[in-house]
């Protein structure tokens, strides 16, 4: 599925990680999954090859590219059955955000082991009583002497299991005006008052989900993201555009996986009068219908990386949240078609579709509920009144 959008080296880069991935593929990550382990392998040769930090400066290890790099490599890695999805996470909302507000001595400090994947960060926003609502962040973090100490709770919270420390987003209060305002905070996995629960997900997946508990979690001066508290929340945002775009890329090369195994179904069963199921329009038409539906999502989530890369957070807003819900859209009845397409095979552990109509729902719910994208687009692109 290439486009005359990319650049040659974009195209370089898509067929290099498809190579990886294919290498790996998906018998590789469900195995892994059901034994409760880590793609640890895909994960460490990733970074070797320099993929898991092709967003990040240079000078600090990375590749210099942007979200239209980063996401590809995540498409291609989903297309070939072997998706990371940490790589939302640690180089794409953490890394985006330390290159972009952190001090210099937290950029030395993270920067060089998030791209190669030495380290890996987890993000910790949601909250049990605030959802998607980033407004109702209840964490707060008040200043004692020259620390800080963090209380709160958040959920749903990827990976912590395996990271080195979470990017917590928590609510200081302003001096001036007394109001909480967002911040940032890195928090090692071994802080004391720092605790995880895992969650039991029905969902088989490897990476894990956790409750985490803030106990007054003391910390130094120098674990606040960047120079100052003012600028909260423009690292939340900044963040929160590469997560959407990076799940949009998660939605679109699982969909690619599952229609490229109904097609390849499609074109080998042959049940009546030896001519394959395929070249039936009730079959080949959904199929047809699937694979539009991802290269339009794709599209969208291209001009949203563009943006993004560009700067322009206002812009990237709008096109990252409108890529998510289109790329997830599209997933959910590509994965759904696929299955239908193969039947009760559709459903057996032999053709790995079945497991994909769970991960596929997903798309849906996370990092973003498809509700909040409306709510977003209706209000801030539409112009139309809130109802809360």
């Amino acid at each position: 599925m290439s486009t005359v959008l990319e650049t040659e080296e974009h195209k370089a880069l898509r067929a290099a990680v498809a190579a990886l991935g294919k290498r790996f593929g998906r018998d590789y990550t469900t195995a892994l999954a059901r034994k409760g382990e880590h793609p640890r392998e895909l994960w460490s040769e990733a970074g070797k090859l320099g993929y898991l930090g092709v967003n990040l400066p240079e000078e600090y290890g990375g590749g210099g590219g942007g979200m239209a790099e980063l996401s590809i490599v995540l498409e291609e890695l989903g297309a070939a059955g072997s998706p990371l999805l940490m790589l939302v996470v640690s180089p794409a909302i953490c890394g985006t955000v330390i290159a972009r507000f952190g001090t210099e001595a937290q950029k030395r400090t993270w920067l060089p082991g998030l791209s190669d994947g030495s380290l890996t960060m987890s993000f910790g926003i949601t909250e049990p009583d605030a959802g998607s609502n980033s407004h109702r962040i209840t964490t707060t973090a008040r200043r004692d002497g020259g620390e800080w100490i963090l209380s709160g709770r958040k959920v749903f919270i990827s990976g912590v299991d395996i990271s080195d420390a979470t990017l917590i987003v928590g609510r200081s209060e302003d001096a001036r005006s007394g109001s909480l305002k967002p911040c940032l905070f890195i928090v090692p996995r071994d802080a004391p008052g720092f605790t995880r629960t895992p969650i039991d997900m029905e969902l088989q997946a490897a990476e894990k989900q956790f409750e985490l508990a803030l106990d007054d979690v003391r910390l130094p001066a120098d674990a606040l993201v960047g120079e100052g508290e003012d600028a909260g929340l423009l690292q939340l945002f900044a963040g929160l555009n590469p997560e959407r775009i990076m799940g949009a890329a998660f939605a679109i090369g699982m969909g690619r996986y599952a229609v490229e195994r109904a097609v390849d179904y499609a074109k080998s069963r042959t049940v009546w009068k030896g001519v394959p199921i395929g070249a039936h329009q009730a079959i080949a038409h959904p199929l047809a219908q699937a694979h539009i539906e991802l290269e339009l999502a794709r599209l969208m989530m291209q001009k949203a990386a563009k943006l993004c890369d560009d700067g322009d957070d206002i812009g990237a807003g709008e096109a990252a949240n409108m890529a998510k819900y289109a790329a997830a859209e599209a997933c959910v009845r590509a994965v759904d078609q696929a299955v239908h397409t193969l039947g009760g095979n559709g459903l057996t552990r032999e053709y790995g579709l079945a497991s994909l109509v769970t991960a596929a729902r997903v798309s849906r719910i996370a990092p973003v509920s498809r509700e909040m994208i409306l709510n977003y687009v209706s209000h801030q692109t539409l112009g139309l009144p809130k109802s809360y």
